[in-house]
C-alpha cells in the first residue's frame, strides 16, 4: 500500500546556524591569517562545541577541526621544506585551501545547510 507521509510540523534546522559557534570558528580562522592565535582559539571552540552541537553544526565543526589540523600539518611541512623552495608552494596551497574551505563553510552556514562531506580533505 502507498503510505502518505506528513511533512514535519516543525523546522528541524537549528535557529543559530548562521550566528552560532560554527560561524565564529570560520571567522576566527580567517582572522588567523593575520593573527595566528585566533585560529587556535577557533579549533578549541570547534572541539568544545562538537559534542553538544546539532547534526548540521556538528558537520561544520568536524570540517573545521579537519581544516585546522591538516592545515597545521601543511604549514609545518611547508616551513620545513621552505629551504628547498618547494615549501613555498606548499604554503601557497595551504593558504588557498584554507581560504576556500572557510568561504565554502560560511556560504553553507548562511544557507543553513550542513557540510555535505565533512571528512573530505578537498573542498
Amino acid at each position: 500500500m502507498n503510505e502518505v507521509r506528513e511533512p514535519p510540523t516543525q523546522d528541524t534546522r537549528p535557529a543559530n546556524l548562521k550566528s552560532g559557534p560554527a560561524m565564529i570558528v570560520y571567522v576566527l580562522y580567517l582572522i588567523g591569517f593575520l593573527v595566528v592565535l585566533t585560529a587556535l582559539a577557533g579549533v578549541i571552540v570547534a572541539h568544545l562545541k562538537f559534542g553538544e552541537a546539532d547534526p548540521a553544526s556538528r558537520s561544520h565543526h568536524q570540517y573545521q577541526i579537519r581544516t585546522f589540523w591538516f592545515g597545521l600539518a601543511m604549514v609545518v611541512v611547508g616551513m620545513l621544506l621552505s629551504v628547498t623552495g618547494i615549501g613555498y608552494l606548499i604554503l601557497l596551497w595551504w593558504f588557498v585551501w584554507t581560504l576556500v574551505r572557510c568561504i565554502k563553510g560560511i556560504l553553507r552556514l548562511l544557507d543553513e545547510r550542513p557540510m555535505e562531506n565533512p571528512e573530505t580533505l578537498l573542498w
